[in-house]
């Protein structure tokens, strides 16, 4: 049985989601028509909200409904500690994480040269921008532990140690909590490779 095409229309919106597959897609669609109609309208009325309402902060570029964000905007934060993220979800999970009192700086992605993602793309130029504007005294390097992720920090760290900043990179390595006989080789080799003098 083939849909008709407003349903079709629905799936192929819904699978644009992140981890929604066609099933996936086709289970929320008929949901939504056939037993919760006033949460569909709800989700389509705060869809539409928040597309209209939510932009990017002209400081971090994190995602703000102001001009400058609520982190930007708060004095008790530390202006010359600057943490580099990838996207804006990245400095939610740092915030839930708590215990960093600085400021943030989102690259909204990272390089790649092989999907035309270079320093132009992901922000670099509006990083350092930002750094020699705000008298910044170290950057930390929290982007993803992947091969792009290494690359781009890497990159970042190039442009910035000979304007003397200081430049960390977070740790990477074994979960607290984990056991070292179920984590990965790569994960503990970098563990290994990172590890610090116990004071």
């Amino acid at each position: 049985m083939s849909f008709s095409p407003l349903i079709r229309h629905l799936i192929d919106a819904l699978r644009g989601l992140p981890g929604v597959g066609p099933k996936t897609a086709q289970r929320m669609a008929l949901h939504l028509l056939e037993r919760d109609r006033d949460v569909a309208r709800h989700l389509a009325g705060a869809l539409a909200t928040a597309m209209d309402g939510v932009g990017y902060c002209s400081q971090c570029r994190t995602l703000s409904e102001n001009d400058i964000c609520a982190i930007c905007a708060d004095p008790r934060r530390d202006p010359s500690l600057l943490c580099v993220l990838q996207s804006p979800a990245d400095v939610w999970a740092v915030e839930q994480a708590g215990g960093y009192g600085g400021k943030y700086f989102v690259l909204k992605g990272q390089l790649s040269p092989i999907d035309g993602m270079g320093p132009e793309e992901i922000g670099i130029p509006a990083l350092l921008a930002a750094v020699e504007r705000n008298g910044v005294a170290e950057v930390i390097l929290a982007t993803n532990p992947t091969v792009e992720g290494e690359a781009t920090a890497h990159y970042i760290a190039s442009m910035l140690k000979p304007r003397g900043i200081k430049v960390s990179r977070i740790a990477h390595g074994v979960p607290l909590g984990g056991e070292l006989e179920y984590i990965d080789g790569g994960t503990l080799a970098h563990a290994l490779a990172g590890r610090t003098p116990i004071v």
